[in-house]
This record gives C-alpha cells, sequence and structure tokens, in this order.
C-alpha cells in the first residue's frame, strides 16, 4: 500500500514537473545589455570633474572616489593633497577615516556570530553587557533594549551626533562606567528611528563578549582578512605614514590640521580607516548577495544575511529635495542593519551610508538591482559628499548603462504567457478555463472577459504572437507587447501562489504609443 501511494505521489510529481505551469523555481537574473559596462564608463570623465569641482568649491585638500561596477573597482579617481604641510599628494593606496561608514562592519560581526548560533538579535543586550541591566527606562511599559534595537537605531537613545565624534578614546572601563552611570532616553525602546553612535558601540562590546576576541581583533580576523582588506584598520598608528591621510578643517581662509582620533571603545560606532580598493572590495561583497541565487557561498558571511543588512528595519521620516538636475525627488527608507536603505523616483532601492568625523567625511552607496556602486573619502571636516554622489549617479544614468537587473521569468510564467496570447488572438473557453486560477472567472465571468477581448480585437484588427517580454517585474509577474494591424495591445498578467501556478490576475489593454515608459524618463520629466 505504501509502495503504490509512493509510486503515485512520483507519478503525479513527475506529470506536474512536465508542465510548465508547475514549475516557479527563481532562475538567475542578469543584465540584458551586452554593452552596458562601456556605457557606464563613457561617464568617467564627467564624474571626474564633477568630484574635482566640488572640492575646488568647498575647500577640500585632498579626496579619492571610485566606481564599482559588477565586482570590480572599474574606476577610481584622486586629487589634492593628503598632507598639507609636506605637500603630499593624496594616491590610489591613501587610508582616510571612514567614521560612521565602520557600522555596517560592526552589523556585519553581529549577523555572523547570529549565523553561527552563537546569538539572536532578539536577545537582550543586557545579557551580554550586564552592565545595561540596571538602566532606567522611560515608562513602566517600555521594552528592555534587544540587539535588533541596536542595530536599527530604535533603541530609544537620543541622536548623539557630533558628541560619539569624541568618545572614540574612551576606554572600555571608561565604557562601563558610563552605562553603569545611566543612559537618557528620548524614546521608549522600539518606538522610532534615532540615530545613536552610543548603540554602536554597546555592538561592538556584544561582539567582544560572544566572540572571546576585541571588537577589533574579530572584525579583522573574521571580515576583513577574508576580504582581502589588509589596509583596512581601527588603528591610525598602524597605517604607514607615507600613507595616511591627515584631517583638516577650513577656518580662517586656510587649512587647520585636526588631530587624529585615537582608537578606543567606540571604534565599533566609527573608527576605522581604509583605502580605495579596500572599500571597493567591501562593497562589491555587499553588492555580490544579489540577486538572490542558487551556489555555494564563497564570502566570510552568508548572502541573505548581507541582503538583511540591506533592507529597511527601522523606517524614517520622508524627504523631498531637488536633485543636481532640478528635478523634485522624494527619498524614503529607513535603517537597515549599519546601512541607510531608502527608494526615490529614480531609484527603487538605494542603499548608502556616510561618515564624518573632525577632519574626514566619506560616503559610500550602492544600488542592489544594478550592480553599480560609487564610494568617495575626503581629508575635510565633515565633507559632504550627498551632492557629488547625486550627480554621479546621475550621470551614469544619463548613459543609458544603467539599468537594473532583469527578473527572468520561471518557466511557469513563459508557459502562461504562450497560452495567455492564443486566448488574446483566438479565444477558447476550455483554454481559458484550464489556466484560470478559481477567483478569475469570479472577479470577471469567463463570458465578460471573452467579450472584452473580442472588442479589442475588433478595434485593433487580428494581433501577432509576441515573442518576448517587455517587463518582468518578478518569476510570476510580467506583462508583453502584442503587435496588432491598427496598433498594439499590452498583456499583463500575474500567477497564484498555487502547484501549479495558474493565472490570478489578466488585463488586456491598448499599449501606449511610446511603449513602457522607462523609471529615468518619468523622474526626468518637466
Amino acid at each position: 500500500m505504501r509502495r503504490s501511494i509512493a509510486l503515485s505521489l512520483c507519478c503525479c510529481l513527475a506529470a506536474a514537473a512536465s508542465s510548465g505551469l508547475a514549475s516557479a523555481q527563481l532562475p538567475n537574473a542578469g543584465f540584458a545589455d551586452a554593452s552596458r559596462s562601456a556605457r557606464l564608463r563613457a561617464a568617467f570623465p564627467t564624474i571626474d570633474s564633477i568630484v574635482r569641482d566640488f572640492t575646488a568649491r568647498q575647500h577640500i585638500p585632498g579626496a579619492a572616489w571610485g566606481i564599482i561596477i559588477d565586482g570590480e573597482l572599474a574606476h577610481l579617481g584622486v586629487t589634492g593633497y593628503r598632507d598639507v604641510a609636506s605637500r603630499s599628494p593624496v594616491d590610489s593606496n591613501t587610508v582616510f577615516r571612514i567614521a560612521s561608514m565602520t557600522k555596517s562592519f560592526t552589523a556585519m560581526s553581529i549577523l555572523k556570530l547570529r549565523d553561527e548560533g552563537k546569538l539572536s538579535l532578539d536577545d537582550l543586550a543586557e545579557r551580554y553587557v550586564p552592565e545595561l541591566a540596571g538602566l532606567r527606562y522611560p515608562t513602566t511599559d517600555s521594552p528592555r533594549i534587544t540587539i535588533r534595537h541596536l542595530l536599527s537605531h530604535a533603541e530609544g537613545f537620543p541622536e548623539d551626533n557630533p558628541w560619539g565624534d569624541q568618545q572614540l578614546a574612551r576606554t572600555d572601563e571608561e565604557l562601563s562606567q558610563m552605562m553603569r552611570g545611566g543612559i537618557p532616553f528620548s524614546n521608549a525602546p522600539g518606538i522610532a528611528y534615532e540615530y545613536s553612535n552610543y548603540g554602536f558601540a554597546i555592538l561592538g562590546r556584544i561582539v567582544t563578549r560572544v566572540s572571546g576576541m576585541p571588537y577589533k581583533e574579530y572584525v579583522a580576523t573574521n571580515i576583513l582578512r577574508p576580504l582581502g582588506m589588509r589596509s583596512t584598520t581601527l588603528s591610525p598608528a598602524a597605517v604607514a605614514a607615507d600613507r595616511l591621510a591627515h584631517g583638516y578643517r577650513w577656518e580662517d581662509e586656510q587649512w587647520k590640521e585636526e588631530p587624529q582620533l585615537p582608537d578606543g571603545a567606540f571604534g565599533a560606532m566609527g573608527g576605522m580607516l581604509t583605502s580605495l580598493s579596500d572599500l571597493g572590495a567591501y562593497v562589491s561583497a555587499l553588492l555580490a548577495a544579489w540577486p538572490p541565487r542558487d551556489g555555494a557561498e564563497t564570502g566570510p558571511v552568508r548572502r541573505w544575511s548581507l541582503r538583511e543588512m540591506q533592507q529597511v528595519s527601522r523606517p524614517a521620516s520622508s524627504s523631498a529635495a531637488r536633485d543636481a538636475a532640478g528635478n523634485l525627488r522624494l527619498n524614503t527608507g529607513g535603517y537597515g542593519f549599519g546601512l541607510r536603505v531608502s527608494t526615490d523616483c529614480l531609484f527603487a532601492h538605494i542603499v548608502a551610508h556616510s561618515g564624518g568625523l573632525p577632519g574626514f567625511g566619506s560616503q559610500m552607496r550602492w544600488l542592489p538591482e544594478y550592480g553599480v556602486g560609487i564610494i568617495a573619502f575626503g581629508n575635510r571636516t565633515y565633507t559632504g559628499w550627498g551632492p557629488p554622489i547625486d550627480a554621479a549617479m546621475a550621470a551614469l544614468a544619463q548613459t543609458g548603462g544603467l539599468q537594473p537587473r532583469m527578473a527572468e521569468p520561471a518557466s511557469a510564467l513563459v508557459e502562461a504567457r504562450a497560452q495567455v496570447t492564443r486566448l488574446v488572438i483566438d479565444w477558447d473557453d476550455q483554454l481559458a478555463r484550464s489556466i484560470a486560477a478559481e477567483n478569475l472567472f469570479l472577479d470577471r465571468s469567463i463570458d465578460r472577459r471573452a467579450a472584452d477581448i473580442a472588442a479589442l480585437r475588433t478595434r485593433m484588427g487580428s494581433c501577432a504572437a509576441g515573442t518576448v517580454f517587455a517587463d518582468v517585474e518578478n518569476a510570476l509577474r510580467g506583462r508583453w507587447i502584442l503587435p496588432c494591424e491598427r496598433g498594439n495591445l499590452l498583456v499583463s498578467i500575474t500567477l497564484a501562489p498555487t502547484m501549479p501556478p495558474k493565472v490570478q490576475f489578466l488585463q488586456v489593454t491598448p499599449a501606449p504609443v511610446s511603449g513602457i515608459v522607462s523609471r529615468l524618463a518619468l523622474c526626468s520629466a518637466p
């Protein structure tokens, strides 16, 4: 009896697998434009001009910047001096402080420890940092602070820029004393986003306590070395004098050197120094987590954990501002884990973080769906890289090469396209019922759907089969164009969460004369 059931099940599965509608496994997504890289590279001279003009106008002694394309530091540029007194120029090996960009390394370390089963993101922070056990919470119903709260700036501590910058030299004992002395709350934990350097210093303490080694040793051993980041450190003293960028402020129409802040207990929030090539490797590793796919894990942290870092965990307030081209852009999003995550009119998924300390300012920004990133360092206090990177991204977009990775349709979607195309060209009730999910003809009866499509055929004339998707939103949703005698039809379908996946949404409309309008065109519209 058991054997016959098993055989029946195998036969059913085999039959299902033979049908295209049965398969919904995610195929690998990729870039359709073979000339993409060459197009993007055409923007490099423009970007260089943008950055050099910015550094001149803002009195930045020296700067370095790079463009990452598909895991390669495809372009780097430098200008000015790493040391004004000796007039030593910035080069590709110059090491800059990156301040708060350090937070993503801290978050990555926490996730690695989580993946190894050594902690949970929902563990109470005081489990590993007992100095927090005596905190007086703002309300009697406040939840106690978790690791997840700390990772997403939702622990309720007050925003602490630039106070945090001056805490880098704190010793471990001083940090412990500060925590035992109490921490004021601006919100109850878990309520709101508020940027906290203090919170990430505590995460560094958790890395130390859980791993059994000092934070900077853990990061070096488990993140930096596996990624080949040999020039990256939390100690300015470890950087060769002929490679270290000196930091400056512009005051009284001259550059005044800032002292190098030492490494200490707050290093996990902003103490790191790195070079262009090293940070390029780091951003490349985060970009390489996209898209989700089969295949062996090759990095120090699992791909799904890296993607988790790059998605909103705690929403933040939205903003509207005009970009370098004068277009009004809405920006919304929040904080992931050690990274800012946002969307605007032009790009649906932007990941970034900036860093600022006395003498330094930096930014890294990338587009997961586009495989492209930009990094930049400057040695002037709180160098504001936002506007020139906005302009650089716009320059890349203008080349036409900045197109998102195309989702590939599952075989079920490909087969559904063929069958729906047959219906539009020559409606057949039996075929329609065989591919329809149970809701399709309850939402609109089969007779009315047939009449709607017949009316379109009368209006548009006979139609030919479309051979490719015009747009694939995901593996189970897409649209395509059918060329007809008197215009084109746009057909859109979504498949249902059933096996086999059947058609739950079907829409057939006259196609826009100009075709499917690109996101870039919409955002650039006057």
